[in-house]
């Protein structure tokens, strides 16, 4: 091992949160280390989007992000905006679009993301190690020590900046967790989030409608979201179940809306304006044909509105509109968009991410307890938060 090489700072994980840090320190003059396991930088941004990367949300608020503290991204969000990023996106002339509900995309490839963080490292002052693996990390004497490779580097700041362990095939692991619970971090525990949903026992039927979408409203517990839903051949997926996932515990219900520009009695009133039409017919109208079959059949309902009772109409558009499914689980970590839960924020300063106890130490992006809604939202974390802890490196 060769001797040590000193910096101002040693940022772990050159993925968004990491790469804006480093951007931002350096241009402060600060000397620093960037290191990662990957052969390439941002390779989570490189597949986000399908491949546009979905780099942010106009709609950013501290509300829309899920932590045991929901306070804590509030400082770091209101420093570095929406705005902010889409400003340094403009500098760079990367064209983009908002496609729905305040999402923006890249209009070409979200490798010019990847590169424009990259040209906002300074080469005089951000040094990036790529393929390279962390093979000890200790302190001493007020400084952190970095074994990686056949190399070593010392500095007084260190960065935990590599993400939760979502899409493992991206190389992503939970190696931020044993570093956190090196230094004594406390650690929420950690779930895939932003996952489809498993379906198991009696519910298996609906797999067969693997490929049909609707528009819908899925609700767990106080918390709802309106968008598509997706059949798969193993559950739910869809925008709004990936939305409501993050929020749901095993044994808990996912309530669906199947018709949610319904009133609760437009089956009755539409037995007194069109008596002779079928409740297949009716329901058709307003779901896709194989998924209106498999809930009537659920229901066990047939025939002419005419010649069904203003009860069972009731029932059966009660039905649709509160259809509960109990999922048995989630497609897990090789699925899922990003982590929930993660280092505690209670360790760490909510104005630059340093954690309370070990001076020095800093959390940023996925690795932290704060966990964005879909669509662009957990990129705006990981800037802000990012750009955070580069205030004081």
């Amino acid at each position: 091992m060769r001797t040590p090489t000193s910096y101002d700072a040693i940022i772990l994980g050159a993925g968004g949160a990491g790469l804006m840090c480093a951007a931002v320190a350096g241009q402060r003059g600060r000397k620093v280390l960037v290191i990662d396991h990957a052969d390439q930088p941002g390779k989570k941004i490189l597949i986000s989007g399908g491949g546009r990367c979905n780099f942010t949300n106009i709609h950013t608020a501290p509300d829309r992000y899920l932590s045991a503290n929901k306070h804590f991204a509030k400082s770091a969000l209101s420093r570095y905006t929406a705005d902010d990023f889409i400003a340094l996106v403009n500098r760079y002339d990367i064209a983009w679009h908002e496609k729905t509900l305040g999402q923006l995309f890249c209009d070409g490839s979200a490798k010019q993301i990847v590169a424009m963080l990259m040209d906002e490292c300074p080469a005089e002052t951000v040094t990036v190690s790529l393929g390279q693996s962390i093979t000890n990390v200790r302190h001493g004497d007020s400084v952190y020590q970095v074994d990686y490779g056949d190399q070593s580097a010392t500095a007084p700041s260190l960065v935990i900046a590599t993400g939760g362990p979502s899409i493992p095939k991206m190389g992503a692991t939970s190696f931020a967790y044993e570093i956190a619970r090196q230094f004594r971090l406390k650690i929420v525990e950690p779930r895939p989030a932003l996952v489809p949903l498993t379906l198991g026992g009696e519910e298996t039927l609906f797999r067969s409608l693997s490929g049909v979408s609707a528009p819908i409203i899925a609700r767990c517990g106080k918390t709802a979201f309106r968008e598509a839903a997706l059949f798969t051949h193993k559950g739910l997926s869809g925008p709004a179940i990936l939305q409501i996932s993050s929020f749901w515990r095993h044994g808990e219900a996912v309530k669906v809306d199947f018709v949610p520009d319904l009133k609760p009695d437009w089956l009755t009133q539409l037995k007194r304006e069109k008596p002779r039409i079928s409740l297949s017919s009716a329901v058709n109208a307003h779901l896709p044909t194989r998924l209106c079959e498999t809930l009537l059949d659920r229901i066990a309902l047939s025939g002419d509105l005419g010649n069904l009772a203003d009860r069972k109409l009731e029932e059966a558009a009660h039905r649709l509109s509160h259809w509960s499914f109990m999922p048995n689980g989630t497609e897990g970590y090789a699925k899922a968009e990003v982590t929930a839960g993660g280092i505690s924020t209670a360790e760490l300063s909510s104005q630059n991410m340093e954690a309370r106890q070990m001076p020095g130490l800093y959390a940023i992006g996925e690795a932290v307890d704060v966990t964005g809604w879909l669509g662009g939202y957990n990129f705006q974390w990981a800037w802000a938060s990012g750009w955070a802890a580069a205030q004081t490196l």
